[in-house]
């Protein structure tokens, strides 16, 4: 199939009509009312991501600066790995969402997106936050070097690399629908080893202040997961051309290949970490994907892994739009201010 490069949206065409007529390479004026959008239920999705306002800095740290000292080598080691981790998928998801948005045609996608940019800085501010309240600024930069240093993480990054700058070059339907694929991966697979070894500290009364400000995240990535997802579904359905078989088996083995290295660096970062077993943790991460390829309308490719081994990460999660089913279920974790000294005064 030729390639057909898109061109960035206008930001005004007054000729054009309000409704878009397509996500990607469609006409629309500009002019956004969000009750006359071509996916209604989107006005819904923007209102539930504007809902989950919150500051890194109003997380109070105290607790955390005194326990850090307390944790095992590996705990340390792995706190600051998969911070580096972290932050090295939440940067250039923040630059992704705002490469989307000048392609859309659809004002409504701009808006959702711009919102996601904005809150996947926020996730990068909160890193260098939690960092900066317990180790010293030479450790921290150390953490954030990781990702272009650490050959395990490099190799695992590979594919994100080569996919997110293959749409900088060449921005086309094929290389956005990609893109969807591998953010879809990064908000519902790639971060969940990560998060899981901040509830399991948080399980131990370890680090609850950073276990919160994660359970923030986790909120959030939960929607755009799901907003990427539909996103992926309509610019397909648009796109009817590209939903071939071959595609497909892109998709699938993108997945496979994206659970293999998960595996390979959760098996690296969590070696001897009290609480984690690396057996269930490989069943979560094939349970996530499983997930994600249901959400994008795809069918599962891990039979055996369905449910969630690792029930208990139910306790250290947000609660998601009332939906009661998998980790969704427990009430909110309150959500408390302090000073702008991370929570220093309290020692």
């Amino acid at each position: 199939m030729p390639k057909s490069m898109l061109e960035k949206a206008k930001t005004l065409e007054p000729a054009n009509p309000n409704k878009s007529t397509g996500i990607f390479g469609g006409k629309s004026s500009g002019i956004l009312n969000w009750n006359d959008i071509a996916y209604p239920h989107w006005y819904k999705m923007y209102k539930r991501l504007i809902g989950n306002y919150w500051q890194a800095d109003e997380v109070n740290m105290s607790g955390d600066v005194k326990q850090f000292a307390t944790l095992t080598d590996k705990e340390k080691e792995a706190y600051l790995k998969i911070i580096g981790l972290l932050s090295t998928l939440d940067g250039p998801q923040t630059r992704t969402a705002l490469l989307l948005s000048l392609y859309a045609t659809d004002a409504s996608v701009q808006s959702i997106m711009a919102v996601i940019a904005q809150q996947e800085a926020v996730h990068n501010e909160s890193y260098s936050y939690v960092l900066s309240s317990v180790v010293s600024f030479d450790e921290q930069n150390e953490s954030f070097q990781l990702g272009r240093k650490d050959p395990i993480l490099l190799k695992r990054n590979a594919i994100i690399t080569e996919q997110y700058n293959a749409f900088v070059e060449e921005p086309t339907i094929e290389n956005i629908l990609k893109t969807l694929v591998y953010t879809s991966l990064l908000e519902g697979m790639f971060f969940y080893s990560g998060f899981a070894f901040f509830y399991n500290l948080a399980r131990q009364n370890k680090m609850v202040g950073t276990s919160t400000m994660i359970s923030y995240i986790n909120r959030d990535e939960l929607e755009h997961g799901r907003f990427i997802s539909e996103l992926f579904r309509a610019t397909l359905a648009e796109n009817p051309e590209y939903n071939t078989a071959e595609f497909n088996d892109w998709v699938y083995e993108s997945f496979k290949t994206s659970v293999e290295l998960e595996i390979e660096w959760s098996n690296y970062v969590l070696a001897e970490v009290e609480g984690i077993d690396l057996n269930e943790m490989a069943g979560y991460i094939k349970y996530r994907a499983n997930k994600m390829l249901r959400m994008m309308g795809l069918s599962e490719i891990y039979p055996e892994h369905v449910d969630n081994p690792m029930k208990w990460i139910r306790a250290y999660v947000d609660n998601f739009d009332g939906t009661k089913t998998d980790f969704f279920e427990q009430k909110s974790r309150q959500y408390t201010k302090t000073s702008d000294l991370n929570g220093f005064d309290d020692l």
